[in-house]
């Protein structure tokens, strides 16, 4: 098993930037690839970033592509989300999950762990 928590949620004004942070507890966090996902209301769960294990590979969603960074730290079993220029359509809860394979996907049914979301709400 392998426990996510998310935090660093908040609110902020369109324009400005936010981290969020994923800690992972259990198994050994460096096998697991990481993806964030994000729900607005009404909305799918989306896909915005994923990184492989050892933090090597990187893949994003076109709508955040330049605005977004996803890092990690394996030595503190974290997991980081940079968000920068963030737009009011970047409202959403912001999930984060783990695969236990090399490269993170897009494919939010390939994810074995999820954690229970931190909220992210940008004002115009």
């Amino acid at each position: 098993q392998v426990q996510l928590v998310e935090s660093g949620g908040g609110l902020v004004q369109a324009g400005g930037s936010l981290r969020v942070s994923c800690a992972a507890s259990g198994r050994t966090f460096s096998n697991y690839a990481v993806g964030w996902f994000r729900q607005a209301p009404g909305n799918e769960r989306e896909f915005v970033a994923a990184i492989s294990r050892r933090g090597t590979t990187t893949n994003y969603a076109d709508s955040v592509k330049g605005r977004f960074t996803i890092s990690r730290d394996n030595a503190k079993n974290t997991v980081f989300l940079q968000m920068n220029r963030l737009k009011p359509e970047d409202t959403a809860v912001y999930y984060c999950a783990a695969d236990f394979t090399i490269i993170g996907t897009r494919d939010s049914s390939k994810y074995d762990y999820w954690g229970q979301g931190t909220q992210v709400t940008v004002s115009s």
